[in-house]
């Protein structure tokens, strides 16, 4: 919750009933009206603090990461004085416990999903705003790892492989739960993957960069 919303709770309370129904509907089939029948407000109350649906939507995305940051923060991830391989396990973990997540972040990530499969003006604000440092930072940190010699485009395809990891996890929640249900069970199981992701591909970071040097 920022400053803002502390002190004015209406606000607030519309931003996490669009979270919730964002979330379950989708931006197109959402409602003004549904939204603020949850949040307890009358209608005129969105323009007020937001002036639009549009408005409201792209704040209600910005509001889901920055909770995300708050209960599961990166300071660790892009902390330069931690070596490569540490910074890349404390990426690994931090965003599968925010996409496994069962309580409120568990709607920021369907929101998150729902955006990415039928995106809107607001995901390009987000990708400028949130994604794109994130992923400057770990074109840096990959490049380190792999070696310097890769194009850019190699080191992105190695970060999207990474983060795809991840994404399984999530978006494959149903059928990993079913088919291997002890592996996401618990915290002390999301860690464990987590570890087991960061191994798998920091291994192939570091077979990369020595088949260069021997190459070479």
């Amino acid at each position: 919750m920022t400053e803002f919303d502390e002190q004015d709770p209406t606000r607030h309370r519309i931003l996490h009933a669009a979270l919730a129904i964002f979330a379950e509907r989708g931006f197109k089939a959402a409602t003004v009206r549904e939204i603020c029948a949850q949040a307890g407000v009358n209608v005129a109350s969105v323009n007020y603090h937001f002036r639009s649906k549009e408005s409201l939507y792209r704040e209600a995305l910005a509001f889901a990461f920055e909770e995300a940051e708050r209960k599961y923060p990166q300071t660790a991830f892009t902390d330069v004085s931690l070596p490569p391989a540490e910074r890349l396990r404390q990426f690994i973990r931090t965003l599968l416990l925010r996409l496994l997540d069962d309580g409120q972040l568990g709607i920021h990530a369907r929101l998150m999903a729902r955006e990415i499969a039928d995106p809107t003006g607001a995901l390009d604000l987000i990708i400028d705003t949130v994604m794109r440092p994130r992923f400057l930072v770990l074109q840096d940190l990959v490049r380190q790892l792999a070696g310097s010699h890769w194009a850019q485009a190699d080191i992105d395809r190695f970060i999207h492989n990474i983060i795809g990891q991840c994404l399984v996890y999530r978006h494959s929640r149903p059928m990993v739960e079913r088919m291997s249900p002890d592996i996401i069970a618990s915290p002390a199981a999301i860690d464990r993957t987590a570890d087991v992701i960061h191994q798998f591909s920091l291994a192939a970071l570091q077979h990369l960069a020595e088949s260069a040097e021997v190459s070479a």
